[in-house]
């Protein structure tokens, strides 16, 4: 029976840190802090739901390779034909949309410092587009992962020294903490178009299930360790833990800091988001506090786009690899590795595009990442379904498969995110709910 060993784990740590970089974003800085200041501690239920609907499929990547060898996209393309392409078709799309969306809010935060002040929104985007393709290209997955790391350690500590100073302060604002319902009430349906992309991206999107089992390989050639099941879902379970206590960190201080604004702070353009964000902390905390939540804001905006620019990329550059027959999509070889940095290049002149496309058409920064979380709640079933079906396929030995209570979690989180799905449809495009 395999055990877990300090040095395994050591060796093995590395692959479910970057998802949670990858995930303590958008849906945890702008989502999860709104949701506080909106309704106070009325969704943590939601939240804690979502997150465990969600576990047994983003698992599955890190499960599937260490007790097969194969990437989850071997294990989808073996599984059925129409897996991969499908996998390809929404990989294109929400990858472009999510890279550009999380480089705008990154470039939008970077404003509330003096220096950075004088630059538009856009301009310090685009930097830290190019900034994060070229830490990639020249660094390759070291560099990722060790910036990642550290980016998550900072976001941490950061977080909850605000945390613990608004407690410690006694700055909790007028807010009744009800953990079921709030004035106003989240549980109505015109709340749909908020309660969905809070659900989309928390704490990431489904299709993320196949990021962390590209990243074992990597991270297998840089330590010469192959980890086993117990190291993997060790490390897994430990950044998928600090993604959850991070978004009720976030909502926390929202709650008690901006409870009775969200409305407001979500309004105007992306700007001024930026300082409401930063001005309700520092009214509530001190003015000291800026240098708390700006670099903790900054740490899990950079850690999303770093991450994201790399996995969109090394997905598609995978399934490229699969489907033309050339090799495994693993990156094991030079030509891999070429064809996954002209990947990158390219996501960063779609998103580059995607950036412009926005700015020329007046989208604000709410519309375009609550745009990206929508698309990625209502795929979220489709892929989830993949997910299981590849796992407790004759892919994997049957004593690798889902157990009796993983299994019936994964048909609710099914019947969990389709429903919503079709409620969000039903509702928004058919007016369900909405009187006549």
């Amino acid at each position: 029976m395999m055990t877990l060993s300090r040095k395994g784990i050591e060796k093995s740590l590395g692959p479910g840190i970057l998802l949670a970089a990858a995930c303590i974003g958008g849906s945890h800085l702008m989502s999860s802090t709104t949701a506080g200041a909106r309704f106070g501690f009325a969704l943590v239920g939601l939240i804690l739901l979502t997150n465990l609907f969600k576990y047994p499929f983003l698992l599955v990547g890190t499960r599937f390779t260490a007790v097969t060898g194969l990437s989850l996209l071997e294990g989808f393309k073996a599984r059925n034909p129409i897996y991969l392409p499908l996998y390809l078709i929404v990989g294109l799309v929400t990858g472009t949309l999510t890279i550009s969306a999380v480089s705008f809010v990154t470039g939008l935060l970077l404003t509330n410092l003096p220096f950075f002040s004088y630059f538009p929104a856009m301009d310090l985007a685009i930097g830290i587009l190019v900034i994060s393709g070229l830490i990639l290209l020249l660094g390759q997955y070291q560099a990722l992962d060790r910036i990642s790391k550290a980016l998550v350690l900072i976001l941490a500590f950061l977080t909850s020294i605000a945390f613990f100073s608004l407690i410690q302060g006694g700055s909790l604002g007028d807010i009744d903490i009800n953990f079921i319902n709030s004035k106003p009430s989240p549980w109505r349906l015109e709340n749909l178009a908020f309660l969905i992309p809070l659900m989309g991206w928390m704490p990431g999107p489904v299709e993320l299930c196949v990021w962390p089992s590209l990243w074992m390989f990597s991270k297998s050639k840089s330590t010469n360790h192959i980890a086993n099941k117990e190291e993997a879902e060790f490390d897994f379970n430990l950044g998928y833990l600090i993604t959850v206590i991070t978004a009720l960190l976030f909502l926390s201080l929202g709650a008690f800091t901006m409870y009775g604004s969200g409305e407001a702070m979500m309004s105007g353009s992306g700007v001024s988001f930026a300082q409401n964000l930063i001005r309700l902390y520092t009214e509530s905390i001190g003015n000291w506090a800026k240098w708390i939540i700006i670099p903790a804001s900054f740490a899990a905006m950079f850690s999303t786009t770093l991450t994201c620019l790399d996995a969109y990329p090394r997905s598609i550059s995978a399934i490229q690899g699969l489907l033309q027959k050339k090799d495994r999509g693993i990156n094991s070889s030079a030509s891999e590795n070429r064809r996954l940095k002209l990947w990158i290049i390219l996501h960063i002149f779609a998103s580059l595009t995607a950036l412009l496309i926005a700015r020329a058409g007046g989208i604000t920064v709410k519309d375009f990442v609550f745009g990206a979380m929508t698309g990625s709640f209502l795929s979220a079933p489709i892929f989830a379904w993949m997910a299981m079906d590849t796992l407790n396929s004759p892919l994997v030995r049957r004593q690798y498969h889902y157990g009796r209570l993983m299994k019936s979690l994964c048909w609710l989180g099914l019947l969990f995110l389709g429903g919503f799905s079709i409620l969000f449809i039903s509702h928004t495009f058919f007016g369900l709910g909405i009187a006549s």
